[in-house]
């Protein structure tokens, strides 16, 4: 099975100037992207998340937080940190975006920023939250995916040319350029949600800059 796509820097800047100039709500996508490549989270998690994830009561963000059990797509718990400062503007101009459509917004105006914090923080363009497709695995496990967020994300990154990315490009290029920068793979693999280092390993490998500056050498 092949490995999704590793964006680069200068990929992922192109996808993100192209998406403010031509979405229809370029808040909300801009965002979306950013969260995704910054923070490593599944689709259905990034649909599932919701505005106490992020907010404190008093509006502030929340610094440490935790993708939840019912969310998480291993069924665990693990540390979901909002301290990219890049996610964390553009999530807050969302909000405040959202905000003034009235999408999520409820009448405790003193309490998370306005906004209901049991919704979700991404809404469609209509303010629904993305629908989560439920099945049942054979181990009986329920199982939950969200393909319209999905093949949305895919979208965006095909208008920017960048074919065959993904929000699965987006986890695969988080874990390579930790890995490039010389991360423990038990943190990467901390931060991804895998239960085997051997998991975030397969996917680190094959890094296509890498292999291109061995070849760059080879003369």
């Amino acid at each position: 099975m092949a490995k999704p796509q590793v964006v680069e820097d200068k990929q992922l800047e192109h996808m993100l100037k192209a998406t403010a100039a031509c979405s229809r709500v370029p808040e909300r996508d801009t965002a979306l992207l950013l969260t995704l490549y910054g923070t490593a989270l599944g689709i259905t998690e990034l649909a599932s998340i919701t505005i106490s994830n992020y907010l404190n009561a008093d509006g502030s963000v929340k610094r440490e937080s935790a993708v939840r059990v019912d969310v998480a797509h291993n069924g665990e718990e693990r540390p979901l940190y909002w301290s990219n400062k890049r996610v964390v503007a553009a999530l807050d101009v969302y909000l405040e975006w959202r905000l003034q459509q009235k999408h999520g917004a409820t009448v405790k105006k003193g309490a998370y920023r306005g906004l209901d914090p049991a919704g979700a923080i991404f809404l469609t363009e209509a303010g629904q939250p993305y629908a989560l497709t439920r099945r049942s695995l054979p181990s009986g496990v329920l199982s939950y995916s969200c393909n319209t967020l999905g093949a949305y994300i895919t979208k965006l990154h095909s208008n920017a040319g960048i074919e065959g990315g993904s929000a699965q490009s987006a986890r695969r290029t988080f874990a390579v350029k930790q890995h490039r920068q010389g991360r423990d793979l038990v943190h990467i693999a901390a931060i991804l949600g895998h239960k085997s280092v051997s998991t975030t390993k397969r996917l680190v490998e094959g890094d296509p800059v890498r292999l291109a500056d061995i070849v760059a050498r080879a003369v």
